[in-house]
């Protein structure tokens, strides 16, 4: 189910992914203004200064608006080297959601609950989800095949029917190749609580990639994703477009690092997206992409409705 804090503040059951050197302020803004929760990585601040200036800009340009909570990524791994004083200005801003990959404790679910706050985590597999899950989170964020950036491979309606016994009654977000309202209704139909999107929030005008980037994501199909190992050292969806390009290869295949992982310089010139481009046909404002989402959920809903009435 969706949390008591979220109902009546999400105008579609959706949240905006968190996308490594895309997602920044402007974009959360917008987003959460259009009804939908936003988030942000917290690396993408590069110091914890700005990281904090940005969660104090982001809530003063929501203070007294109507808008959907905002909430921010972080990667529980001893190779992160900002985890600890980033979780700590999370908490002493107390953060609306946090979003947590790679690893989670009881002892950071009890600090984001102490005011009232939640987590979502990611998970790739049902191991990673139960363990999430015995660490109290709120929700599990199902990442399954075709997502952009580091992915799952599993199918999203086998995973979710795997999931939602073990989820029960705390939220279970759908996250892979989801780009429009339709998808969206298909997700819950299929068992999810709420979806989350990311590569159709590229090609908007307030993410922070280049123009590049957003007529690539634009001008690509299905067929110009590749998951592959070689970039980071774990599964990841690439842009074939941009795997010519020199990158520094990882020392070792399934060995994760943070610290290099994080690094601008391996994804400057390797650009990340999901197998949801081809439903990419325009760059658009971040409220005018909201509005769509809305009225093609409602639509998608209005169709299934009238089948069940025939």
């Amino acid at each position: 189910m969706i949390p008591e804090s979220l109902l009546g503040r999400l105008k579609v059951p959706a949240m905006a992914a968190p996308m490594f050197l895309v997602s920044g302020p402007d974009l959360v803004v917008e987003t959460c203004k259009g009804g939908v929760l936003g988030t942000f990585p917290t690396l993408n601040q590069r110091t914890p200064e700005g990281y904090e200036a940005w969660l104090i800009a982001i809530r003063n340009r929501l203070s007294g608006m109507d808008a959907a909570p905002f909430g921010v990524q972080m990667g529980i791994h001893h190779t992160n080297p900002r985890m600890a004083v980033d979780l700590d200005l999370s908490i002493k801003h107390q953060v609306p959601v946090l979003v947590t990959t790679l690893g989670i404790t009881r002892e950071i679910t009890d600090a984001v609950h102490s005011y009232g706050g939640l987590v979502f985590h990611d998970a790739t597999t049902v191991k990673h989800a139960v363990k999430a899950l015995d660490a109290n989170v709120d929700g599990i964020i199902a990442v399954c095949a075709g997502a952009g950036g580091h992915s799952g491979t599993y199918n999203p309606f086998a995973f979710l029917s795997e999931l939602r016994p073990l989820v029960g009654d705390k939220t279970l977000i759908l996250a892979g190749s989801i780009g429009n309202g339709q998808a969206m209704a298909g997700a819950i139909a299929g068992g999810a609580d709420m979806v989350s999107i990311g590569t159709r929030f590229i090609a908007t005008h307030e993410s922070m990639c280049s123009d590049e980037q957003k007529r690539m994501v634009l001008e690509s199909t299905v067929q110009d994703i590749v998951y592959t190992e070689e970039v980071s050292g774990i599964g990841a969806s690439i842009l074939r477009q941009t795997l010519s390009r020199p990158f520094d290869a990882p020392a070792q295949i399934g060995r994760f690092d943070v610290a290099k992982e994080i690094s601008p310089r391996l994804w400057k010139n390797i650009w990340s997206a999901g197998q949801g481009v081809g439903a990419v046909n325009d760059i658009v404002s971040t409220a005018d992409l909201c509005h769509r989402l809305r009225g093609e959920y409602r639509a998608a809903l209005e169709r299934v409705s009238g089948l069940v009435a025939a």
